[in-house]
């Protein structure tokens, strides 16, 4: 069963239909919107501030999400894919973006719509990642405009995470 606590009496919230894994741990001021899911070893650790995360989102395999006290909040949007082992700290991911494996995402960053953060791609702190655009490499940079392909892929891919979970009911 997954670890769900409190902090300072503050539990997480889980809207409808969502899929938390057996060894998930989610922890304090928490809120996941519905048909999300949050996969095997993710951490979503809502103790020092909040995290708010959107509906249709999924947060993969061994991910961590997290926030920095008194200073960052985490807020991730509508139909996200946190990709494995992915870190996403006090920032703000928007709808539509595919943050990919092992990539982290810093404090005060901010993820417009339709992005694609590279598998092991390092967002810095402040970062603004432009709407449509493909980032990648340590420190992220912009490297080129996503496809059609890929925005139909970041369309896509959230409903496939919905199925996924629904393997396990």
């Amino acid at each position: 069963m997954a670890l769900i606590l409190p902090v300072n009496g503050i539990y997480p919230t889980i809207g409808d239909e969502c899929f938390i894994a057996d060894n998930a741990t989610l922890v304090g001021d928490v809120e996941l919107g519905d048909h999300c899911s949050v996969w095997f070893s993710a951490v979503v650790r809502g103790d020092v501030n909040s995290i708010r995360i959107g509906r249709y989102t999924n947060i993969q395999d061994g991910a961590v999400v997290h926030c920095t006290y008194q200073a960052a909040a985490t807020v991730i949007g509508n139909h996200v894919n946190v990709g494995h082992q992915a870190i996403v700290h006090g920032c703000t991911v928007m709808d539509r973006v595919l943050v990919g494996m092992g990539a982290i995402v810093m404090d005060h960053a901010v993820v417009e719509e339709y992005v694609i953060i590279a598998a092991g791609a390092v967002v810095l702190e402040r970062t603004v990642c432009e709407s449509g655009y493909l980032y990648a490499g340590v420190p992220a940079k912009k490297i080129k405009p996503i496809t059609e392909e890929q925005r139909g892929l970041l369309d896509e891919l959230p409903n496939r995470y919905v199925m996924y979970s629904g393997w396990f009911s």
